[in-house]
């Protein structure tokens, strides 16, 4: 692995961006969002956790050499090295992952005590 991860990471699609299927548009990502409301509500909690917003174009290179090709797909959180969790959906060279957003605000209850979404 090109990168040691010490502490686990949430990867975002950084907002505003155009998709050339739309000229003149600018969008977010509505689960990158959700996220991102829920690290601004709580933001004792999310300074345990590395955030980066990358590009919304791909291939998001970083990302790729990280977790591989098949792998992209936002929000993603991944976990720090030799961590695993009940909810990953995934793994890259023995790295986990969670790309379920769902999954992903369970992890951060899971792992970082944040409170859990009310069903």
């Amino acid at each position: 692995m090109d990168k040691e991860m010490q502490r686990d990471t949430l990867f975002l699609v950084r907002p505003g961006f155009q998709d050339p299927a739309y000229p003149g548009k600018t969008f977010y990502c509505w689960h990158c969002a959700l996220m991102e409301g829920v690290l601004a509500s709580f933001p004792e909690l999310a300074k345990h956790l590395d955030v980066e917003r990358v590009a919304w174009p791909h291939p998001r290179l970083p990302l790729v050499e990280l977790v591989g090709e098949s792998n992209q797909s936002l929000p993603l959180l991944v976990l720090k090295d030799g961590a695993t969790s009940l909810h990953q959906t995934g793994t890259y060279e023995g790295r986990a992952l969670i790309s379920d957003k769902d999954k992903i605000l369970a992890a951060l209850s899971e792992r970082h005590g944040f409170p859990d979404p009310h069903p």
